[in-house]
């Protein structure tokens, strides 16, 4: 994957500190171009396997219009309260649509195993609950920026 961020390397999260941070925060925004060409921002849960980042989206919302008709994305997820807390990783790049839309539970052997994270992330589950409204987007970032201001200290 990537790394385009060359500016503020010092601050910038190793691959292993993106994997753990991405694993543990619980909501992303997405960012996305309507059909006037103005941004649309929404919150979402995410899972992040290693190599891409998994969005369960509601196939009814503006979100996935707009990534219908143009699959770019931007995503940021952030965390920290101070600014030498703050800390992020922004992706990104295009989505592809995976499995049925909406997602009813078909075996699928593409989403078993990030199903099965994102259950367990969310729900404390083995098995993810399927409810008819939602469905699987996949970005495999094109780039990906990191920063993690608590690093600013030992500079």
């Amino acid at each position: 994957m990537p790394v385009v961020q060359r500016r503020g390397r010092k601050i910038m999260m190793t691959a292993e500190e993106r994997d753990a941070f991405l694993a543990a925060e619980r909501t992303c925004r997405v960012a996305t171009v309507s059909a006037d060409g103005a941004p649309h921002v929404s919150p979402l849960w995410f899972a992040w396997d290693g190599d891409a980042l998994w969005l369960y989206s509601i196939t009814r919302s503006k979100r996935w219009a707009d990534l219908r008709r143009d699959p770019r994305v931007a995503v940021t997820v952030d965390a920290g309260h101070e600014y030498d807390e703050l800390r992020g990783v922004e992706l990104t790049g295009s989505v592809e649509f995976v499995g049925e839309a909406p997602r009813t539970g078909e075996p699928h052997p593409g989403l078993a195993s990030v199903e099965r994270l994102f259950a367990r992330k969310y729900f404390a589950l083995d098995e993810l609950p399927h409810d008819g409204r939602h469905a699987w987007l996949r970005l495999v970032p094109e780039a990906v920026r990191s920063w993690d201001f608590r690093k600013l200290a030992a500079l």
